[in-house]
């Protein structure tokens, strides 16, 4: 059982849809976190469960675990376990099958292909064939959740998937560093010039109408320009807010394509 464990490094809302359509699909799944993660969308993040306990997105459960002995106890209730080491030091403790770097940082902050007999990445910032065996294309559009086995996902525009012709306006910054007090939550429909939060008592405001889809935890300590909220125009589809994007569906689905094509080939120690 343990040798088909697959370790993801990151559990914000694109890593969730991987992880959550893996676990689906029979895989036991480990997830690494940092200490305090800033997921926007936290309603689906299995990274919630550090500051939770226990989550549950889409009638999947992640726990938080605080050891080894968790690890283990947690899959063999066949849930989720979070556990907090950005470094990837249980990578060499759990000898997975695969490893997938879905922290989404746009740069490797240290994901190698020695890792496992799998190394996947998502998005740029990593050379398939060098830094990992398989890059996922992770930019909106027709080549989304493509699997990439030499060079590069496209590179960051900094520019965010257009909605409803709406793309740079539905996200938003930090104008700010400091503690984030939020005044409105996930699912809560705004108005343009609504105040969202304030840090340190800098006003957040709303950038266009809609529905505030993701604003980071309340309390947290931000840096200026740091995403933290995300406006979905489309104030109709309140359900968004608490389900899977199709965006994480698409990139998930490359994720296993990958797992079970390399598997295919024979190219894991298995």
């Amino acid at each position: 059982m343990k040798k088909d464990i697959i370790v993801i490094r990151g559990g914000g809302d694109i890593a969730t849809g991987t992880i959550h359509k893996l676990h689906r699909c029979g895989f036991k799944v480990v997830i690494l976190e940092i200490e305090n993660p800033s997921a926007i969308r936290r309603s689906v993040c299995f990274s919630e469960a550090i500051y939770e306990g226990q989550v549950m997105v889409e009638n999947v459960i992640s726990e938080k675990a605080n050891n080894i002995e968790e690890v283990y106890s947690i899959l063999d209730r066949n849930n989720i376990p979070v556990i907090i080491d950005p470094y990837g030091k249980y990578i060499e403790k759990i000898k997975p099958l695969v490893v997938v770097d879905a922290i989404l940082a746009k740069k490797n902050l240290g994901t190698t292909k020695g890792m496992a007999p799998i190394t996947i990445a998502l998005g740029p910032g990593f050379c398939a064939g060098e830094d990992v065996d398989i890059v996922i294309e992770t930019m909106r559009g027709h080549d989304l959740g493509r699997i990439i086995e030499s060079g590069y996902a496209t590179a960051n525009t900094g520019i965010p998937g257009e909605i409803k012709g709406v793309s740079k306006d539905r996200v938003i910054y930090s104008p700010a560093s400091g503690t984030i007090s939020n005044v409105k939550d996930i699912g809560d429909i705004v108005k343009k010039g609504e105040v969202l939060a304030t840090i340190d008592g800098v006003e957040v405001k709303a950038t266009i109408d809609g529905l505030l889809r993701g604003i980071i935890r309340d309390k947290s300590v931000i840096k200026e320009r740091l995403k933290i909220a995300d406006i979905d125009p489309r104030i109709e589809e309140i359900n968004n807010s608490y389900t899977i994007s199709d965006k994480a569906r698409t990139i998930a689905g490359g994720v296993l394509e990958a797992v079970m094509y390399l598997k295919m080939k024979g190219v894991t120690k298995m």
